[in-house]
């Protein structure tokens, strides 16, 4: 019901302050009414007894005006006269303010005409002293009139204080009547509507939003039952409202939740993956679970985009698979998409003569094909097709998923590309690195042994014992320093990063020296520094073989002593007593091997420093930078 309709409708009712007041004013009025007869009766009540009185008082003048009269006594007959006057005055007028009334009626104004008019007979005789005194008997005729009159008016104040009782009575079962009609009022009126408005409240506390109160009144409390059932309506739509919003909110969590977990198992799976085939492989399978498709397809194309080929499937029948390996770019609906093409949701139509592989796709029972371009960087590396056999639609959410998967696979695969790079680079450093060993070391004493064989030969031609003795010395010498060459290399590249404790590893390393060279080394430690990391160490380790090694080929020393200091910074100092050599002088022997320390000192941001002079020795100090500017310059 529209609210003005309703507003008018209390308007032109009996509002709750209108019943109240029309009753209580009811009440009031038969209330004032009965305590107004009860008052004008106790009025005339008293006024009657005043009146009783007065008259009563006439009977005993009577009898002393005749005693008066018989002693003679004039001046008491006329006061008592004057007095009678009086009395007879205020009976006959009245007097408000004792207050004195007279229940006048017929009869006793008949009565008290016949006691005046026997006052005024017996009063002149009284008066006159010519005339005769009245006697006894006419005094008691007269004083009998007046008993009359008293008795008529006593007979009235009977009669008017049976009404009083009666207005009493009737007072007392007003106010019983009232409370209780006032009583009923309250309950029909107010207690009654706000009971059914109470339980109405109660029924909503407990989540009822059916409730509804029933309106049986056009009142102030009708009026707020029907706000409280448009509330209650209002209530109940707001909350329809809203649990069709819970639902679509949950839904739409869900749905978060779904993609949530589907770009976590993608994560899961790239972070995972240790090549291409189980990368490709494994995406395909999850992106075809989580988009329902009947049959997933992952295509990789080349630079030029003129052909895909297929790097993995998913519920795709073999037969199909081997025509599918490799589609030129155009020659179906798979191939179309562009890196800013988005996605893409075709239909498959049997009309007119499709190309070969829709005709494949249609055989297989598939419909639909969506296209989901895979790209990085505005660059399209390939491209996703899902099949489905039933019509589909796709909306921003699915294609904001699935082009954020799209977006992971592609950056996994360059980051495939990036390690297989990397691990190119790695070992073409170490196989440049092992060719830099073989030429300063085997090489040149491969030289030298061909220059031995040489002399060798000529020896023999010449028949000369000694020279091919000495010769054959040389070749000794030259095959056992190959072999220690050897060695070295060898000790070189079986260090692994896993010998992350630097002590550990060093006290390993001049074990081996000693065994190789005879000469005794001593390690010194200083600080309890935090280990450098792996990498590190694993370079470190190279530079002080690589300074080791040289001092067993060239320095001819007696003692080597190894010092590592890990505060402030690490710092190794490899100091010799050989012969020394000059630095600007680079010796030949000498040129590669400094060479190869400083590139590992530059690799791992260190400081190299070589001081030596002939006949003094060598001293070699390679100084690590602070941990975190180490850490920091790793991260470049």
């Amino acid at each position: 019901m529209d609210a003005s309709v309703e507003d008018s409708g209390s308007r032109y009712g009996w509002t709750l302050t209108g019943k109240i007041a029309a009753f209580a004013a009811a009440f009031l009025a038969l209330s004032l009414l009965a305590v107004g007869g009860t008052v004008w009766l106790s009025w005339n009540l008293e006024g009657g007894a005043a009146a009783v009185n007065e008259a009563g008082r006439l009977r005993m003048l009577s009898y002393r005006l005749a005693l008066s009269a018989s002693q003679a006594d004039r001046p008491e007959v006329r006061a008592r006269a004057a007095e009678f006057d009086r009395i007879l005055s205020e009976l006959r007028d009245g007097d408000p303010a004792r207050p004195l009334f007279v229940p006048w009626n017929p009869v006793l104004r008949a009565r008290f005409a016949h006691v005046r008019d026997d006052w005024l007979a017996l009063r002149a005789r009284w008066l006159d002293p010519r005339e005769p005194r009245p006697t006894r008997a006419e005094v008691d005729r007269f004083v009998s009139g007046i008993d009359a009159f008293v008795t008529g008016i006593e007979w009235r104040l009977d009669h008017w204080m049976a009404a009083l009782h009666l207005l009493q009575v009737s007072l007392a079962t007003l106010v019983v009547l009232g409370a209780l009609l006032m009583m009923y009022a309250g309950y029909l009126l107010v207690l009654a509507p706000v009971g059914r408005l109470h339980r109405g409240v109660s029924a909503l506390e407990r989540g009822d939003l059916t409730v509804r109160v029933d309106v049986d009144s056009r009142d102030e409390l009708g009026d707020l039952a029907r706000g409280f059932n448009r509330m209650a309506q209002h209530l109940e739509a707001s909350y329809a409202e809203l649990e069709a919003r819970v639902r679509a909110k949950t839904a739409s969590l869900q749905s978060q939740q779904k993609r949530l977990a589907a770009l976590y198992e993608i994560s899961r799976l790239v972070s995972r993956a240790p090549g291409l085939d189980e990368l490709s492989t494994g995406f395909v399978r999850a992106v075809r679970r989580l988009a329902g498709a009947d049959g997933a397809l992952l295509r990789w194309t080349d630079e030029g985009r003129e052909h895909y080929a297929l790097l993995a499937s998913d519920g795709v029948p073999e037969s199909m698979v081997d025509q599918e390996r490799c589609l030129a770019a155009g020659t179906c609906h798979c191939g179309l998409a562009t890196a800013g093409s988005g996605i893409l949701v075709r239909r498959l139509d049997a009309a007119g003569s499709p190309p070969m592989q829709v005709r494949v796709c249609l055989r297989e029972g598939y419909t639909t094909v969506v296209s989901v371009p895979v790209g990085l960087h505005q660059r399209l590396l390939g491209e996703l097709d899902l099949l489905y056999r039933d019509p589909v639609e796709m909306d921003a959410d699915q294609r904001s998923l699935f082009e954020a998967l799209a977006g992971h696979l592609a950056s996994a695969m360059e980051g495939l590309r990036s390690a297989a790079l990397e691990r190119e680079a790695v070992v073409a450093r170490e196989r440049t690195l092992l060719a830099r060993e073989l030429h300063d070391s085997i090489a040149q004493s491969l030289a030298f042994l061909k220059i031995q064989v040489q002399l060798l030969r000529a020896a023999l031609q010449s028949g000369s014992k000694p020279e091919v003795e000495a010769v054959l010395g040389e070749l000794d010498a030259g095959v056992r320093e190959s072999q220690a060459d050897v060695r070295e290399l060898l000790l070189h590249f079986r260090t692994r990063a896993s010998d992350i404790d630097v002590e550990s590893a060093l006290r390993s390393t001049l074990q081996k020296f000693e065994l190789q060279s005879g000469v005794p080394t001593r390690l010194t430690l200083d600080g309890h520094g935090r280990p450098p990391d792996a990498d590190v160490q694993i370079q470190v380790l190279h530079v002080v073989q690589e300074a080791l090694s040289n001092v067993r080929k060239h320095a001819r020393a007696s003692h080597v002593d190894v010092r590592i200091r890990s505060e402030p910074h690490w710092s190794f100092e490899i100091a010799d007593d050989g012969v020394g050599f000059d630095p600007q002088a680079n010796p030949p022997g000498t040129r590669v091997g400094m060479q190869i320390m400083r590139e590992r000192a530059r690799t791992i941001n260190g400081a190299l420093r070589i001081d030596s002079s002939p006949g003094r020795g060598t001293t070699v100090v390679l100084e690590l930078p602070p941990t975190d500017a180490a850490e920091v310059a790793r991260d470049r």
